[in-house]
């Protein structure tokens, strides 16, 4: 080979070099500007000797799961929706990532018939259905634990509805409490089950965190309002939320990060490296 050919050769490898190098570069550097994400599962599918049929579910699990121990685990009822339109599995990336709040375990919880989604249960399944409780409590928390790095008792869980799911985390709060500290609410339609404001009055108050939110244009606000009021009474932790919208998810989207803050905010963020905004 002469001396030309050498020098092109050279040449070449050296600009094939140039230009492999950054490629690498920026993905470590994309890594470390957005963090890892964590991972959404498929569906899974659990029978409940509870309820006497079959219920599907996803799990996120947040980045570095398995060199984690005691994670909490948020239980979310309609889950399918949390996923979409919620989009709380982008939201858990974001706040994990940029150090807002701890890792956490997420439990989207379909309550539709694997079998049939046409069929969606949640009529019967969330008005104080105490076998529901007992196949969440009991089974599908049971699975959850024994499965994934959780903090495997009441202080480690927190459960969140929104309408009728929110109904049901109310009941959770009555009949639920002692799987289930964290209790949260999203425009609880509180009317099917006419004594929950009476029963959470007169009961023995619980050890919980309630998280509790309404819209104001036609979104069951009064009987929320009331519902604000026994539990203030009552002396209960609690972090109530109106906003001036109606039972969609213009109200119930833009509150998600304020639930997860509530419940799992990092005491002392991540500090931002000097210089950045």
């Amino acid at each position: 080979m002469n001396r030309i050919a050498r020098m092109f050769v050279a040449s070449l490898v050296i600009v094939l070099f140039g230009i492999a190098q950054p490629s690498f570069a920026g993905a470590n550097l994309a890594n470390a500007k957005g963090g890892e994400k964590g991972t959404l599962s498929d569906n899974r599918v659990i029978e409940s000797d509870h309820l006497g049929y079959k219920l599907q579910y996803r799990v996120y699990l947040p980045p570095d799961h398995d060199s984690r121990s005691e994670l909490p685990v948020i239980y979310l009822t309609d889950g399918q929706w949390y996923i979409e339109p919620g989009s709380l599995p982008r939201l858990l990336d974001k706040m994990i990532g940029a150090g807002k709040i701890k890792p956490v375990v997420a439990v989207f919880l379909d309550n539709r018939d694997p079998e049939n989604l046409k069929n969606n249960r949640r009529n019967r399944e969330f008005l104080c259905n105490r076998d529901y409780i007992k196949f969440v409590s009991e089974e599908l928390a049971g699975e959850i634990d024994r499965t994934y790095n959780t903090r495997a008792n009441r202080d480690g869980r927190t459960i969140l509805g929104l309408s009728f799911g929110g109904l049901n985390s109310a009941c959770f709060g009555l009949y639920g409490h002692e799987s289930f500290r964290g209790i949260a609410m999203q425009s609880p339609a509180l009317h099917p089950v006419d004594s929950l404001l009476s029963d959470f009055r007169d009961a023995p108050k619980r050890d919980l965190k309630i998280f509790l939110s309404t819209g104001t244009v036609r979104d069951n606000e009064d009987r929320t309002r009331q519902f604000k009021r026994v539990l203030k009474k009552r002396g209960y932790e609690l972090l109530y939320k109106e906003v001036p919208f109606g039972h969609d998810w213009n109200n119930w989207k833009p509150l998600l990060d304020d639930i997860l803050r509530y419940f799992y905010a990092v005491k002392d963020p991540i500090p931002r490296a000097r210089g950045s905004p």
